[in-house]
């Protein structure tokens, strides 16, 4: 007999062997027809894969996320079987599920394939998922794999690096393939397909590699869902932060500067502006102090904190200067520059904590096939901020820190996120620098402070840091698409290497604890996630410009000129239309480029001491004197929330 624990912790008693399937119909006709794929013993395997002892098992439908990945894995298998057909001399290499959907490498040889050559390929793969075709999961020798695989270098090359008794081909219909497993029960399930994409890949994502065709694609179980993702796309399309960016306004990028280095504009300057002022605001009160650190520094400093060896192939290469043997880097990070301010000075126990902030911009030599915008750049600025305490400070200013992201979110309307502790690999220790004992004190106090604060948490194994672990801010943008980014890290280990100390009670030495922080994450992907999040409708408090004035025409320009004046003298940023165009003409391009305010003025406006105010997406507001323009406006503009304080 065999014993089955389920994820609500009942258990049932089979007689065996037995599949995940099984299971689902001795549970319910409809649990079994929607079950796709299953978890067993923590491993994702077919719903037909034999059981044969006491199990845990997590049956998967497609609303599960394993469940979509089985389900975009096996339409990669489709893919491949319908390219295949068209391209029977094209070279397969890997077809993974990615987070949406799924891609396979192709290499066409003298061959290729454009956007005209999609819509074949979708009507096969239906075609093709209308057999029904079960996927079957075997094993084969390796010898019998090569053989298999003697004409292609790239199936090959996989194999040779995999050990006898450990690989699996999957067949479905006339296709079979090389494949570790992870399948829907049979190819009928697919009943929509979408090629999204074809683009140039290297073979295991090196340059020095040949280039594939990436071919993209997405699939659904229902024809309904395919439409709704499609308008979802182009919602996306529309919410390109790169498309508003330059609409806006906000920055830009220029060949000769070099590829991921953004060129803030004055719009988007005044954007960072006002949200360093921000969380520097939220940081004094917090008892921050602020510091600079230089964007380069010796290499010696970086193989003392590890992020030379961690972070060396990715970060530019290192500058050498006219003395013999000397070498600097751009930094890739801010912490071991604040770990030497922290050493510089002489602490007692009663010093502590310190907390070093600084909006501190960091260089990685990102590979240009990855580069996206603003959300992957080479040069990007950290709201960076150090914390150095006892350890019976630890988990009081971790809190504190929480405290601070979570103000952060709700005053920017992020509502829809999930914080993720995220740990080491289990099985990979090797990738993190540190003692089990220190990174179990770490872990513990991560978990400990997030269920003081009543977080619900999600755990990711292979996700820490490679000092520490971390509790990430994984936050929902309009789309549905997830991004981590604030973020909040425990460290025992820089302190450790950099030889860091306070002086105790008991006049002894002791290692102060390293909390790493950043609310926003990047600054950069911040703001991208900003502009698709609102459509470039920033909260008011945070928009560049609040306000446009539009004079009737040219002789009430010093009016405007007067009234701008006092709104600035009032912290309300805005600029002034002296276009010689018409009022019509004027609101339009007002409304396009998204002024939260158009305050209109012309003879009876001028004679009154007033403004006619129109508010984007609203309409005529009326007439209002400016002081009550103001107050209207900081009214409007309060988000609610006062850090340290609960809004009502």
């Amino acid at each position: 007999m065999i014993k089955i624990t389920l994820p609500d912790g009942s258990i049932k008693t089979f007689e065996g062997p037995i599949t995940a399937m099984d299971v689902a119909k001795s549970i319910s006709d409809g649990l079994a027809r929607n079950t796709i794929s299953a978890v067993v013993n923590g491993n994702q395997v077919e719903v037909t894969t034999p059981i044969t002892q006491d199990a845990t098992v997590q049956l998967l439908t497609w609303n599960d996320d394993l469940g979509k990945k089985a389900f975009w894995h096996s339409s990669a298998h489709l893919l491949a079987q319908s390219i295949l057909e068209f391209y029977p001399d094209a070279k397969l290499t890997i077809g993974p599920a990615i987070e949406n959907g799924f891609y396979y490498d192709v290499d066409f040889g003298n061959e290729s394939l454009s956007e005209k050559d999609f819509e074949k390929i979708e009507k096969k793969m239906l075609e093709n998922a209308r057999k029904d075709a079960t996927f079957n999961l075997y094993s084969v020798s390796k010898a019998d794999a090569l053989k298999q695989y003697a004409d292609n270098p790239y199936k090959t090359e996989l194999i040779s690096n995999l050990q006898d008794g450990e690989i699996t081909f999957c067949t479905h219909d006339n296709f079979t393939d090389l494949c570790r497993g992870g399948h829907i029960p049979s190819t009928g399930i697919v009943k929509a397909v979408k090629i999204l994409n074809a683009a140039g890949a290297y073979w295991r994502g090196n340059e020095n590699n040949p280039q594939l065709t990436r071919v993209y694609g997405i699939s659904f179980p229902k024809q309904k869902e395919l439409t709704e993702y499609l308008e979802k796309l182009e919602e996306a399309k529309r919410r390109d932060h790169r498309k508003l960016g330059k609409e806006l306004g906000i920055f830009a990028f220029s060949e000769k500067v070099g590829a991921g280095l953004p060129l803030w504009l004055p719009k988007g300057t005044a954007l960072r502006k006002k949200l360093e002022n921000f969380l520097s605001a939220a940081q004094k009160k917090a008892g921050y102090e602020f510091v600079m650190t230089p964007h380069i520094g010796n290499v010696e400093l970086y193989k003392t904190s590890g992020h030379f060896q961690k972070y060396g192939a990715d970060s530019f290469q290192p500058i050498k200067t006219p003395n013999e043997g000397e070498e600097y880097m751009l930094k890739p990070m801010n912490c071991p520059h604040h770990c030497e301010i922290y050493k510089i000075g002489q602490w007692s126990y009663r010093d502590l904590p310190k907390r070093y902030a600084e909006f501190g911009t960091v260089y990685r030599y990102e590979q240009s096939g990855e580069l996206h915008g603003l959300t992957r750049v080479r040069c990007f600025t950290q709201d960076d901020a150090h914390l150095f305490c006892t350890p019976d400070q630890l988990l009081k200013e971790f809190e504190g820190v929480i405290d601070l992201v979570l103000y952060v979110f709700g005053s920017l309307g992020f509502k829809d996120f999930v914080t993720q502790v995220s740990l080491r690999d289990p099985d990979n220790k090797e990738k993190y620098i540190g003692t089990d004992e220190n990174w179990d004190k770490a872990e513990k106090a991560i978990i400990q402070a997030a269920a003081n604060k009543g977080l619900k948490t999600v755990v990711e194994y292979g996700e820490a840091a490679f000092y520490g672990p971390k509790l990430d801010f994984m936050v929902k943008d309009a789309l549905g698409r997830k991004w981590q980014l604030g973020t909040i890290q425990v460290d025992y280990n820089l302190p450790e290497r950099f030889d860091l100390h306070y002086i105790g009670s008991d006049g002894e030495k002791h290692r102060p604890v390293m909390i790493h922080r950043a609310p926003f994450g990047s600054m950069e992907r911040f703001i991208a996630i900003l502009l698709e999040n609102t459509a470039g409708d920033f909260p008011l408090w945070l928009a560049p410009d609040q306000y446009i004035i539009l004079p009737i025409s040219e002789k009430y320009t010093d009016y405007a000129k007067k009234v701008s004046q006092l709104l600035e003298n009032n912290d309300i940023s805005g600029l002034i239309d002296e276009r010689n165009e018409k009022t019509g003409k004027k609101i339009r391009d007002a409304e396009i480029n998204k002024y939260p305010f158009m305050l209109i003025v012309g003879e009876n406006e001028e004679q009154a001491g007033t403004v006619s105010v129109r508010r984007r997406g609203e309409g005529d507001l009326g007439s209002m004197s400016i002081e009550d323009f103001v107050a209207y406006f900081k009214k409007e503009a309060d988000t609610g929330f006062e850090f340290g304080k609960t809004p009502a």
